[in-house]
């Protein structure tokens, strides 16, 4: 089993340590790529290394923590496969997972208390893919990703 990816900059740094620690309670392997201080930091970089990797399928699920966790959201949702969901409760946690298969949660830590945040990522490590009328959903991302890529290229 891959790793599950953790990524925060200085203002989900808190949060991130202890995140990681909940996740290592329940045996689950984690790679924390940073940052590793409160120093002041700019969150498109931690974004980006996370996010990259879930593209790559280097991982399959990675967690972003920010202030709002809307910056982080911006950024993973850039790369190709990467579905990011800012998650603000247990509801949306289980729903993106069931609807959208997300495999990117981000939480905002200037929102999300640590017990909540604990709930939001156990529910959304918990839910399955519900595949049906939503796979139909993500075929059709799949071909506006390839679409702009095309563009791009």
């Amino acid at each position: 089993m891959k790793p599950i990816l953790i990524a925060s900059d200085h203002a989900g740094f808190a949060l991130k340590e202890k995140l990681v620690k909940h996740l290592l309670k329940k045996r689950l392997e984690t790679k924390d790529l940073g940052t590793y201080t409160q120093d002041s930091c700019d969150y498109p970089f931690y974004a980006y290394l996370l996010a990259k990797q879930i593209s790559q399928k280097k991982a399959s699920r990675g967690i972003l923590i920010c202030k709002t966790g809307i910056g982080n959201s911006i950024v993973a949702n850039r790369f190709p496969g990467v579905r990011a969901s800012l998650c603000l409760s247990v509801e949306a946690a289980k729903l993106t997972r069931q609807h959208n298969d997300s495999n990117v949660l981000v939480l905002g830590s200037g929102f999300t208390t640590e017990g909540a945040a604990k709930k939001i990522l156990d529910a959304w490590l918990a839910e399955k893919f519900e595949g049906g009328r939503h796979k139909r959903r993500l075929d059709i991302l799949k071909k506006i990703e390839q679409e702009l890529g095309a563009r791009v290229k």
